[in-house]
C-alpha cells in the first residue's frame, strides 16, 4: 500500500494526541462540504439501481456526454492498466502515486516524468497520464497542448489520461466535453470538491465503447444506493457550487498568504492545497505534527503539502504554530 494523506489515527497514535485535537490539513479534500441530508431509509433497504437519475445529473455537471460512476476514481486508475496490453506508459512526476504504481504492477513499462518531457514527444508512449490541476505539482495545461497529446496518442491506438481530481474549483478547463474521442480518458471524483471522500464515489469520461468494456471489468454495484442518493443531490447544487468555488479561491490564497508570512513561499497550488517543497520540509512536518498540524509529507522530492484550513481559526492555529517554530534555523 502506498503512503496518502489523511492517516490522522495513525499520527494521534504516534503523537499522543487525541485525534480530536488535530489540525488535519494532510489531504486536498475540501473542508467546505456540501450539507448531506437525511437518506430516507428505503435507499438503504434496495439494493442500487442505474437508472436512479445520477448519471444524468453527472452529464449535466462535467459536461461529459457519456459517463461511469465509479468507486472512486481509484477503481478506474486500478483497471484501466488491465484493459491494455503491454504498454510504454509515461505518467506525471511528482503526480498522485497510484497512477504509476497500477500501471506497474500489472506489468506495463513505465516512465515517471515531468509533464513537459511526456508532452514533447508523446511518440515515444502508448499512453500519457496527466494529472491536471497536478497533484502535488500544481501544473496546468493548455487545452490545444492536451488535445494535440491526445491526437499523438490516439493515432496509434494509444490513450491520454486526464486525472481531474482537482478540476471542480475551475470546471472551464476541464476536457470532459471533449471525452467522446476515443483514446481521451478523464476521470473525476467528488469526494475533493464536495467534502465527501467518505463516499468513495467519481466518474469516467470515456469514449462509450471504453465505458462499456470498463463497466462489465468493474461489475455491477460499483457506488452504494446511500451514496448515488446523495451524490445526485449535490451534483445538482448550483447554488452550493458557485460559493463552494468562492469560498476554496479565497481560502486557498489566504493559505499561500500565511505560508509566504513565514518565508514559506509556496512551490505551487491550486484551489484545494498549497505545496512547499524544501530539502528539510520533513524537520517541518514533524515539529507541527508535535503541535498537532497534521501535512502531507513527500519524500521525492522532500515537499509538504497543505490542505485548506477549515476556517479562519483554523488558519489561525496553523499562523501561530508555524510562528512558534525557529523557522530560519530549520530551513538554513
Amino acid at each position: 500500500m502506498l503512503e496518502h494523506g489523511g492517516r490522522l489515527l495513525r499520527a494521534a497514535r504516534d503523537y499522543g494526541i487525541a485525534p480530536d485535537a488535530w489540525l488535519d490539513l494532510s489531504t486536498g479534500i475540501s473542508p467546505y462540504a456540501w450539507p448531506v441530508p437525511a437518506v430516507p431509509a428505503s435507499v438503504w433497504q434496495r439494493l442500487p439501481e442505474d437508472d436512479d437519475g445520477l448519471t444524468e445529473a453527472a452529464r449535466d455537471y462535467y459536461d461529459a456526454p457519456q459517463l461511469l460512476p465509479v468507486a472512486g476514481s481509484q477503481a478506474a486508475i486500478q483497471m484501466l492498466p488491465h484493459l491494455r496490453q503491454a504498454s510504454r506508459v509515461g505518467v506525471i512526476a511528482p503526480g498522485y502515486n497510484e497512477h504509476a504504481h497500477a500501471w506497474r504492477r500489472a506489468g506495463h513499462a513505465v516512465d515517471s516524468l515531468s509533464a513537459s518531457t511526456l508532452m514533447a514527444d508523446p511518440s515515444r508512449y502508448d499512453v500519457i497520464v496527466l494529472i491536471h490541476p497536478n497533484n502535488p505539482g500544481g501544473e496546468r495545461f493548455e487545452r490545444d497542448a492536451l488535445l494535440a497529446c491526445h491526437a499523438s496518442l490516439a493515432s496509434r491506438g494509444g490513450w491520454l489520461i486526464v486525472d481531474e481530481a482537482f478540476m471542480d474549483a475551475t470546471p472551464e478547463h476541464s476536457l470532459c466535453s471533449e471525452a467522446h474521442r476515443e483514446g481521451l480518458i478523464v476521470l473525476r471524483s467528488a469526494g475533493k470538491f464536495f467534502g465527501l471522500a467518505g463516499a468513495r464515489a467519481g466518474f469516467v469520461a470515456a469514449h462509450p465503447g471504453l465505458l462499456d468494456t470498463l463497466g462489465d471489468r468493474l461489475g455491477p454495484w460499483t457506488l452504494s444506493g446511500p451514496t448515488r442518493h446523495v451524490l445526485k443531490l449535490a451534483l445538482a447544487d448550483r447554488a452550493w457550487h458557485a460559493t463552494a468555488r468562492t469560498w476554496l479561491h479565497h481560502m486557498s490564497d489566504r493559505l499561500a498568504a500565511v505560508l509566504l508570512r513565514h518565508g514559506m513561499a509556496a512551490t505551487a497550488g491550486c484551489a484545494f492545497f498549497q505545496w512547499w517543497q524544501h530539502a528539510n520540509a520533513g524537520t517541518v512536518h514533524v515539529a507541527l505534527a508535535r503541535q498537532g498540524v497534521l501535512t502531507r509529507l513527500f519524500d521525492t522530492p522532500a515537499s509538504l503539502r497543505f490542505g485548506l484550513p477549515a476556517d479562519e481559526a483554523a488558519l489561525q492555529r496553523l499562523d501561530h504554530a508555524l510562528g512558534t517554530l525557529d523557522l530560519k534555523e530549520m530551513l538554513r
